[in-house]
């Protein structure tokens, strides 16, 4: 798989560039990105401790492209943690634009978390790998559990009648730069397991009707991971859902023992009126594959167990860039190790900024 996908990029470039090798601007990146700020209060059962009632998350972008004299877009990316982080950097990537696709080489997410598609959510904690754990202790359902950014090729197909394919390939799950911490152990590890990452997507407006599907899936060691979304718009309404399954050996090894099955699905609506949206979203999973490490009371939970938990999302554009964000949200993790059974609710509130 992985010298079919670099000969494809290499005859597609070598093809694409030898038409014109001069560009004409050189590369100017340009300063963007966002900040989020949160403020909350949870209630979880006593056996736990209460997380810190402030969190934030910031991140600085570095971005640029130049148009060859063939109409070829090549462009980068960087993503800069706005805190201390032992990844530093987020994401690092150039990208290849032309009539032939997209190409993209460098730490990025894969072609399956771009393409998933999730239940609407709009307030600053979520259901489906949102900011749960940020507030509480509890298992965080994802319905798209991508293997994440570590270096890898991704190609993505030009839109034809709504439908858009793409797909990656990484040699290593370990090989993100990231100062060797945290296990990732650097660009020239050889260690790590190999990735394929693969999606389809459809999207379409019929008469006002907007529907986006979505099939997303990866391969991990001896083991895969799928999932299928739609979302469905119609006046101010937002309708969707996901569904994804993670095989008991995805991300284990001929030498390791396999784990549980996980299911997890979420649905929920969205309303947009003017400056405001919001958002009731509910997710469940039946989980397999929940790390044991230890909790904020020093109990390790089992790696089995179900979890639902709901949303209330609200978002207010107070400006450009400016959006107030806020969060209602419930739980209840029933895990096997009744110890670590924990259940209650939160609110937050905050503000993004965008730039």
């Amino acid at each position: 798989m992985k010298k079919i996908l670099v000969a494809t990029t290499a005859l597609v470039a070598v093809s694409g560039f030898a038409v014109s090798a001069s560009a004409s601007e050189k590369i100017k990146l340009s300063v963007g990105g966002y900040m989020e700020q949160w403020a909350g209060i949870t209630s979880q059962d006593d056996a736990f401790d209460n997380k810190n009632a402030f969190q934030s998350d910031t991140e600085i972008h570095f971005k640029g492209s130049t148009t060859l004299d063939n109409g070829i877009e090549v462009g980068a990316v960087v993503e800069l943690e706005g805190e201390t982080s032992g990844d530093q950097i987020d994401e690092q990537y150039l990208y290849v634009n032309g009539s032939f696709g997209q190409i993209k080489l460098g730490e990025d997410d894969g072609a399956a978390d771009d393409m998933g598609i999730t239940a609407p959510a709009v307030g600053p904690v979520g259901v489906n790998d949102g900011d749960l754990t940020n507030w509480v202790d509890a298992y965080l359902p994802d319905t798209v559990p991508s293997d994440g950014d570590d270096p890898k090729i991704t190609y993505f197909t030009p839109v034809m009648g709504g439908f858009r394919a793409g797909v990656s390939y990484t040699d290593s799950d370990k090989s993100k730069n990231a100062g060797g911490t945290g296990g990732n152990l650097g660009q020239t590890t050889t260690e790590g397991l190999p990735v394929v990452s693969a999606g389809l997507t459809f999207d379409h407006d019929f008469d006002g009707v907007a529907l986006g599907l979505s099939a997303v899936g990866e391969h991990k060691g001896q083991g895969n991971w799928y999932g299928l979304g739609a979302n469905v718009g119609f006046g101010n309404f937002t309708v969707g859902g996901s569904w994804g399954h993670i095989e008991d050996d995805y991300g284990v090894n001929d030498r390791q023992t396999a784990g549980d099955e996980t299911d997890t699905y979420d649905i929920g609506v969205a309303y947009a009126m003017d400056a405001a949206k919001v958002s009731l979203t509910y997710a469940y999973s039946d989980y397999g594959n929940r790390s044991t490490s230890a909790m904020s009371n020093g109990i390790s939970p089992s790696n089995t167990g179900e979890i639902s938990t709901v949303d209330l999302g609200l978002a207010y554009q107070l400006g450009a860039g400016v959006a107030w964000k806020s969060s209602i949200f419930w739980f209840d993790d029933d895990n096997n190790n009744s110890a670590a059974d924990n259940d209650g609710y939160g609110a937050v509130t905050g503000l993004r900024l965008d730039f």
